[in-house]
């Protein structure tokens, strides 16, 4: 059974169709990377998946739950994660205080243990500094708790938004041009951390630019070119499609 399943998936802005009929899945422990030109709706497509936009029509179904329409943090509950293609942290805060942010999602201590104080608040506030602390080092970003986010450099700045997003315990975790932003000598880190936490049982949907990244490390590829699906499948056939090297790859990819 499939994790999500997207079925004719429509976002309409006045008379601009942004998402058109848009109908593709993704499988437990699949790596599917959304890719097109600027302008194609993959941006868009991630805002319908976690609730920022709602749909003009389609459905949207996760974990066989029907969640379109949800609202983002039920979208979270549910067990989606995400990244944004321009970093999103809070940058005054320390490391490890971003984490403990997207932990408070799950945090099971109710308003009166809060104030009271209780035992059990306490011992839920440990286990979650110690899950936080343990996502930071799974990240790479270990010896960096204390440090102000916002002294990070732009690739530290990338592993936390990632960190922030596991924190919220995903079974999916969709991620907006990780490598953005990035020199290339930074990049290989990247990719193999988003190896890891596949390898970890996290599905993962990425939307990337740099197509060495997404042929290598892809078991599908939805391609979109203004709001329309216009080729699916494994890296190889995407590469050789005719459709898809006049649309975005270029002739390089004809041979």
């Amino acid at each position: 059974m499939a994790l999500l399943e997207v079925a004719g998936l429509t976002k309409m802005f006045g008379g601009l169709t942004a998402v058109s009929e848009l109908t593709f899945d993704i499988q437990p422990g699949e790596l599917l990377s959304i890719i097109g030109p600027n302008g194609a709706g993959k941006t868009t497509l991630f805002n319908l998946l976690t609730g920022f936009y709602r749909p003009t029509s389609g459905t949207i179904t996760f974990n066989a739950i029907d969640i379109t329409g949800c609202k983002p943090y039920q979208v979270t509950r549910h067990g989606i994660g995400r990244t944004f293609q321009l970093t999103s942290i809070f940058k005054k805060s320390t490391v490890l205080e971003n984490v403990l942010i997207g932990k408070s999602l799950h945090a099971a201590v109710g308003v009166w243990g809060s104030v009271l104080r209780t035992p059990a608040t306490r011992r839920e506030e440990r286990k979650i500094r110690e899950n936080a602390r343990e996502i930071l080092s799974f990240v790479g970003l270990g010896d960096k708790e204390d440090k102000v986010a916002g002294s990070l450099t732009e690739e530290a700045q990338k592993r936390l938004s990632i960190s922030m997003a596991l924190a919220t315990e995903p079974k999916l975790l969709l991620l907006d041009e990780p490598t953005g932003g990035v020199n290339l000598e930074e990049i290989s880190g990247l990719i193999d951390l988003v190896g890891k936490i596949r390898k970890s049982g996290t599905s993962i949907c990425l939307i990337e630019h740099k197509m060495r990244m997404v042929m290598t490390i892809s078991d599908r590829i939805v391609v979109l070119n203004y709001g329309k699906k216009i080729a699916e499948g494994a890296p190889k056939e995407v590469a050789s499609n005719n459709e898809v090297i006049r649309a975005y790859l270029g002739e390089r990819y004809a041979a």
